[in-house]
């Protein structure tokens, strides 16, 4: 989706890669693996510094469980560098996956496809956190933003729409 809007990436696995970047995609998947590799190639500091310093990061799904707090001590291990607590799977399994259609006003008017799978929920938002997007019947908030860190539940890339990844995009390169 970056490189459909004219980014170059590059795929980050060792920690000598995050010298190279401008900005930083956490994506989804299964958050339990990604923390065990992010633990096996020492991760966990370089990018909670990085995150610290203003780097901009952006978190989906599973993404956003790395950036957030966990619920009460569950695992995984976290970078746990924005003040948003979320509860992993918390839509249910993977047969439980769907589609809504988000406002997200720092987006425009248009609504926002959002695609949940076996989704993360944002169960509390800190004060240096800002909601972003909810779902439409108020069954929680799925986009938050603190400062240089983007996070959402839901899957932006499996759409066709680039809004969410252009949004990102300025938040590395200003407007």
């Amino acid at each position: 989706m970056l490189e459909k809007l004219g980014a170059k990436t590059a795929i980050v696995r060792l920690s000598a890669d995050l010298e190279r970047i401008q900005g930083l995609v956490l994506p989804g998947g299964e958050s339990t693996t990604i923390s065990r590799l992010m633990s096996e190639y020492g991760l966990f500091a370089p990018i909670r510094n990085m995150a610290a310093s203003g780097f901009p990061i952006m978190g989906t799904c599973a993404g956003l469980v790395m950036l957030s707090q966990l619920d009460s001590g569950t695992y995984p291990q976290t970078i746990g560098v924005m003040d948003v607590v979320v509860k992993r799977n918390a839509y249910g399994r993977q047969i439980d996956s769907f589609e809504s259609d988000l406002d997200i006003p720092a987006l425009g008017t248009k609504p926002f496809p959002g695609v949940f799978i076996r989704a993360p929920k944002v169960s509390s938002v800190g004060p240096a956190a800002t909601v972003l997007s909810r779902l439409n019947n108020g069954n929680g908030v799925v986009a938050v933003r603190q400062g240089n860190l983007l996070g959402c539940s839901f899957h932006p890339e499996l759409t066709s729409d680039t809004r969410l990844h252009s949004y990102f995009l300025q938040m590395i390169t200003g407007p």
